[in-house]
């Protein structure tokens, strides 16, 4: 387990007698835990503090050491290292202390802090302390003496023990029958311990019995409340809702297979993700929908731009928290949208403190270095507001063009917005229309598909014609007309940087002028 690799590495701090760990977690809980365990082998007594109990035992029983006084304790934990008659280990948890050491009212503390790092005991009587925060902005004072180690949430091992005892405390032994312990483990990964028991407490409120549905809707929630992460229930239909797109498509089940175990043992590796680049309304969005349906896998939602903060260091940390959930999900789609417009203050020195360079370093850092199974997606509409970072062929498996639809895949897009408003097995002349619709984005397509039930609906609510789509897509003035410099400057800046997502298909202008040349 990842956990306890990291109290290996807990015990292996406190043998070096480290006198100060920052340990970056909201699980205080479940951390003392295993504190108490790396403890106990290196012959450490490990005890608790904070202003209501004053300082407790692994059990919580009061003990008459010290005082309630933040800066009276520090100076006992001092005196006790140093002091002959005694002859104990101490590791010593803070609990109250990270809000004490902001601002002037932190200075006392801090400074004995300081001076509490900087005194070398002897060896059986070596102090540490230890301090559990929910983030890592250790004051600049004590930068130098505190070793911050980032606790990985519960991976799929630690999550199996909780479902584990829970099974055998109610005797549900019919969830290890029908395949539900697996399913529920899987549906909890990514939450912390304490959550992850909070939704098998409610399934088992509601349910009498662990139910990996319910943990998930939960877990959902509980994602939601983070305001880091976005989950997205899945697209129904999944690579079948978007029409077109063929080798983009194709592409994707072929790399679905990588996350097989058949594929681990080939030796394949890894996905890395894509990029998908393209004129607005043309699909991007709705195929990283339809990715995580098609894999049966969850999909992550990171807007950028959300987890920025007016406060130093809070948006590095809200990136933090969110791959650390990512890491913890394993097997997942994670959608980054419009990824240019949140990542824009990079390149174009925008005022905003380097606060979109340091989330573009960071993204870009995850991406390199993360270890889990998520795939990435990401989105962009302007090709020349990207930070060229991004388009090197080695970040993602493949870049991907997504232009406008051609005929073929403009007959797919109508079938399925009609498939989508319950019309597929209406008469209609799907050529005859997706022509009417010549140069129009995909989302433009969809979009008269409504107007022509309107007009039918007020027509005596009788079922839509051809005649009323083809009437709906001369009201529109589509995005190809309205915006033609800008989308042709796009087409160049990608020719022979990206793959097509559509197959070639010549247009009605194109097949003209080739019959005009070979006559």
């Amino acid at each position: 387990m990842k956990s306890m690799n990291e109290a290996n590495n807990l015990q292996a701090h406190f043998r070096a007698r480290q006198k100060l760990i920052w340990i970056v977690s909201k699980e205080e809980a479940r951390i003392e835990q295993y504190i108490f365990e790396a403890a106990a082998p290196t012959k450490y007594i490990a005890r608790c503090w904070d202003f209501a109990q004053g300082v407790t035992d692994i059990n919580g029983n009061a003990e008459q050491i010290g005082d309630a006084d933040p800066i009276a304790m520090l100076t006992t934990i001092s005196e006790r290292g140093k002091a002959e008659s005694n002859k104990e280990r101490g590791v010593w948890i803070m609990r109250d202390l990270p809000p004490l050491l902001q601002g002037p009212i932190g200075i006392p503390i801090v400074r004995r802090l300081r001076n509490f790092c900087r005194t070398v005991e002897p060896r059986d009587t070596a102090q540490v302390i230890v301090i559990i925060s929910p983030d890592g902005n250790v004051p600049p004072e004590l930068a130098n003496s505190a070793t911050v180690i980032e606790w990985p949430l519960p991976d799929r091992e630690e999550i199996a023990d909780l479902v584990d005892a829970l099974i055998d405390e109610y005797e549900l032994t019919d969830i290890v029958k029908n395949g539900q312990r697996d399913a529920a483990i899987d549906a909890a990964i990514g939450l912390s311990g304490e959550e992850a028991q909070a939704c098998f407490a409610r399934s088992l409120v509601q349910l009498k019995t662990i139910d990996a549905q319910t943990v998930a809707q939960e877990k959902k929630r509980v994602i939601a409340r983070e305001r880091i992460l976005e989950w997205f229930d899945p697209l129904p239909n999944g690579l079948d809702a978007v029409g077109g797109l063929e080798n983009l498509k194709s592409w994707l089940k072929g790399r679905a297979a990588a996350f097989t175990s058949a594929a681990r043992a080939y030796g394949l590796p890894r996905p890395k993700g894509a990029m998908l680049v393209g004129i607005s309304g043309c699909g991007k969005s709705l195929t990283a929908k339809a990715i995580a349906t098609a894999w049966g896998c969850p999909l992550i939602r990171v807007d950028l731009g959300a987890l920025k903060s007016k406060f130093v260091g809070e948006s590095e940390a809200n990136l933090r928290k969110a791959f650390a959930i990512i890491e913890a999900l394993g097997f997942c789609v994670v959608w980054f949208d419009e990824v240019e417009k949140a990542l824009q203050g990079a390149t174009s020195g925008s005022a905003d403190g380097g606060v979109s360079s340091d989330a573009m370093g960071a993204v870009l850092t995850w991406m390199q270095e993360r270890k889990s199974d998520a795939f990435v997606i990401m989105t962009a509409n302007d090709v020349s507001a990207l930070p060229p970072e991004f388009l090197r062929k080695g970040r993602f498996d493949e870049l991907w063009w997504i232009d406008l639809p051609n005929q073929t895949e403009r007959v797919e897009v109508l079938k399925a917005s009609l498939r989508k408003h319950g019309r597929d097995k209406t008469d209609i002349d799907h050529v005859n229309v997706a022509r009417a619709c010549e140069s129009f984005t995909g989302s433009e397509i969809d979009a008269i598909v409504p107007d022509a039930l309107y007009a039918a609906f007020n027509d005596g609510a009788r079922d839509i014609s051809t005649d009323d789509l083809i009437a709906a897509a001369k009201t529109v003035v589509p995005l190809s007309k309205t915006a033609e410099k800008k989308i042709e400057a796009m087409r160049k800046e990608a020719q022979g940087r990206f793959r097509f997502a559509s197959k070639f298909e010549e247009t009605r202008a194109e097949k003209k002028t080739r019959a005009l040349d070979l006559a």
